[in-house]
């Protein structure tokens, strides 16, 4: 009797023991799936995966002259080629686009010369302190200096711009008319840009020799009927959403310096509703 008794409860002990392990077993892999499911969702909801998309601007489109080509037949394709983006950056900088082109086409051998084809350098731009670009090394005053290289023509003359509004020594040229190019052409050698006296009579002869003044006139609209200020309804411009100095000018053929001087704007901020004059208003 006694050993019946011993048997039945060792039997109900590993019962039960059994019936524990099972629901810790249980217990455990459905704890493990609440988390995984817990995380998932706060991965989803707090931690969304943002995948950004890169649209890079389509590059210069560059023709290429005859291989032998005379030296005005190179002039000629290279004012083809780059005074579009001369133009885009007298609007937006105020250099003039026939000093621009007529320093591109000095500096760079119209595009020929061995530092602007291995590095789409058109303005002999050297590294500085500041560059974190990629280089090239080019013999100039002295050898194997380092100069600034890079992926497309246009950021040359995008750095080309910058380098002269963003230097001191340079800040009375902007003070010049834009149509002024004799004046830029003698401030850029008495700011130090180049070394070489006679450049000014170089700029000036490629500017006179080749018209590129056009390019001038055509950026300031001079060619288009001109706003007279003394008319009884002024020129303005209201601006809407989705404007910017830069579009504005473009489409009034105004300078965005002269716009900013018009309308006394010390930086390219503008907002809506903003009235813009579009020439000059006395008092």
């Amino acid at each position: 009797m006694l050993l019946r008794i011993i048997t039945l409860l060792f039997i109900s002990l590993l019962l039960f023991s059994s019936c524990k392990s099972k629901k810790r077993i249980a217990e455990n892999r459905k704890k493990h799936h609440t988390e995984r499911r817990v995380v998932s969702e706060n991965t989803a909801k707090n931690n969304p995966v943002v995948v950004e998309e890169k649209k890079e601007t389509p590059p210069t489109i560059i023709t290429k002259p005859a291989a032998n080509a005379s030296y005005a037949e190179l002039v000629s394709n290279y004012i083809n080629n780059y005074s579009t983006i001369a133009k885009e950056e007298m609007l937006q900088y105020g250099i003039p686009a026939s000093i621009t082109l007529a320093q591109g086409i000095l500096e760079s051998g119209a595009g020929r010369g061995e530092l602007t084809l291995k590095a789409n350098n058109h303005f002999g731009i050297k590294c500085h302190k500041e560059w974190n670009g990629d280089s090239v090394y080019h013999d100039d005053d002295e050898l194997q200096e380092c100069f600034r290289k890079y992926k497309d023509p246009k950021y040359s003359y995008r750095d080309h711009s910058l380098f002269l509004t963003q230097r001191s020594r340079y800040q009375d040229l902007f003070k010049l008319k834009k149509d002024d190019y004799k004046g830029w052409a003698h401030g850029l050698r008495k700011a130090g840009y180049a070394t070489d006296p006679k450049y000014p009579d170089k700029l000036i002869g490629i500017i006179e020799r080749y018209d590129l003044t056009k390019y001038d006139n055509e950026t300031l609209g001079k060619k288009a009927r001109q706003i007279n200020p003394d008319e009884s309804k002024i020129g303005t411009y209201m601006v809407i959403k989705g404007d910017t100095l830069y579009s504005i000018a473009r489409r009034y053929n105004v300078a965005i310096e002269t716009l900013k001087e018009y309308n006394g704007l010390k930086s390219n901020d503008i907002a809506v509703g903003q009235v813009l004059y579009l020439h000059s208003v006395k008092n």
